[in-house]
Order: structure tokens, then C-alpha cells, then sequence
């Protein structure tokens, strides 16, 4: 029985992990997302380049919210003296440990620094959201629309934006998301979700035959036919189609005697 496996916590390119390695670290990243979201290993490898620009003891070791901020503002104002940037979306989602974005600063910062480039970017079109691992899982075991908001939308996320109207937006983008695939899913895999077609699907795929004697009708054998079709219709769940009958009544004679 084949088990899921969840992603690496380290998802880097073979170079970038021995560039890693040379540098002179006070330690090694195991876990990439956590250890990079403060700031301070960042500056550390800056400082490996730029050693006045970073003065490794004026950046703070600290994992609160405020710490983080205070380290990666320094990081910025000190990479644009050397006219480097780094893009504002990785940065704000190394600091929330978004999905993927740590991974993608880092190897950022060995092209900028190294001004070496890598084959195969890897999260290069990211959009930072347990996408990919919910994949990874059976179906029953996904998240709700709810859980997947909670997943996606970080405490210190909304902490560092407190204003309602922002935080509404990006939840409702997860919930359009999350609602996107929830679709995508049923159009793919209708029978192991049950989803049965509707009236309409079943009318396109199905359309009803107009026989050539609709002008000429025998009372007798188009009665039984009628509701031969109707009991076969229903039983298959096709579509019921039916026959206006115009019946002919006989003229009475009148009982009175002239």
C-alpha cells in the first residue's frame, strides 16, 4: 500500500545547496521555511559578500513578527547600496512561511550575489499556497473551504496588514480558489465524486427523435407506445417526451323527434 508523501522541506537545486554549504554559516538551514523567515541567516550571507554592509551582530536572532520586520527592512536599505533588490511578494512570504517562498528567495539570492544562473528555477511561478501538497492527498482527506483559508492566510499575515478590507480580499481569493478546483475536480472525476448530470446534460446528449407519421396517429397502437415510452423513459432517467393527442368526438344525434 503506497503511502503519501509530503513535500520536502528542503526543495533546493543541487548548486545552490553546495554554495550553501561553502559559506561560513554560524549553521546550516535544515528546514528551509522556518530558518530563513526571520532574516538573519539571509544577512549572514550577505555579509559573506558585503561585510559592511551587514554587520551581522546588529540583526536580530528573534522569530516574533516585529524582529522579522526589523531584520529584512535593514536587508533591503543594505541591498540597494550594492543596487541589488529582491522581489517584495518573496520576501513577504518567507516572513509568513508561505509554501514555496523561502525556496525561492534563497536561489534569488545566489543569482543576485553569485551572478550565476539556474537551469530550472524551481518555483519560479509559485503562488505560494498548499496547492501542491493538497494534490498529494486523497480527496477525503483535502481541506475545506475554511481550512484552506486558515492554511493560506497567516496569523502574522494579518498582523502585519491589520486592515479588515485587505484581509477580506485575500480570503476570498483562497475561497475562489479553493471553489476553482473543486469544480475542476468534478469535470474530471465525475464518477468517483457521484456527480450526476442534470436535466440539460442529458437533453444535449440525448436529443429527442421526430418520427417521419406524426401527421397520421392510431389511437390503439399509439396509446400503447406512449406509455411504453413513458415507463422506459423513467426507468432509464432519459428524457420523457410527449404527444399532443387531438381526438375527434362523434356527433351526437339529437334524441328529440321532429
Amino acid at each position: 500500500m503506497s503511502s503519501v508523501q509530503c513535500p520536502k522541506k528542503t526543495a533546493l537545486p543541487r548548486e545552490v545547496l553546495k554554495w550553501l554549504q561553502s559559506l561560513d554559516l554560524s549553521f546550516y538551514p535544515k528546514n528551509v521555511r522556518r530558518d530563513f523567515s526571520n532574516g538573519y541567516l539571509v544577512a549572514e550571507i550577505c555579509s559573506c559578500y558585503y561585510p559592511q554592509d551587514f554587520p551581522v551582530h546588529s540583526f536580530d536572532k528573534g522569530t516574533s513578527l516585529s524582529a522579522k520586520q526589523r531584520n529584512w527592512s535593514q536587508i533591503q536599505r543594505s541591498l540597494q547600496k550594492q543596487n541589488l533588490h529582491l522581489m517584495k511578494e518573496v520576501i513577504d512570504g518567507t516572513i509568513h512561511c508561505k509554501p514555496g517562498a523561502a525556496e525561492l528567495l534563497v536561489q534569488e539570492i545566489y543569482t543576485v550575489l553569485t551572478n550565476r544562473s539556474i537551469k530550472d528555477l524551481q518555483g519560479l511561478e509559485s503562488d505560494f499556497t498548499d496547492q501542491e501538497y493538497q494534490e498529494l492527498l486523497p480527496t477525503l482527506a483535502r481541506s475545506t473551504a475554511s481550512q484552506a483559508i486558515k492554511n493560506n492566510l497567516r496569523t502574522t499575515e494579518m498582523m502585519a496588514e491589520p486592515d479588515i478590507t485587505t484581509n477580506q480580499r485575500k480570503a476570498e481569493v483562497i475561497l475562489l480558489r479553493h471553489l476553482e478546483h473543486k469544480a475542476a475536480e468534478r469535470v474530471l472525476n465525475p464518477g468517483r465524486l457521484k456527480v450526476k448530470p442534470n436535466l440539460g446534460h442529458l437533453t444535449a446528449k440525448n436529443p429527442v427523435p421526430h418520427s417521419r407519421g406524426d401527421g397520421c396517429f392510431d389511437s390503439r397502437s399509439s396509446g400503447d407506445d406512449l406509455s411504453k415510452t413513458y415507463a422506459s423513459s423513467t426507468r432509464s432517467g432519459a428524457v420523457v417526451s410527449f404527444k399532443e393527442i387531438t381526438v375527434r368526438q362523434p356527433v351526437r344525434r339529437s334524441l328529440v323527434n321532429y
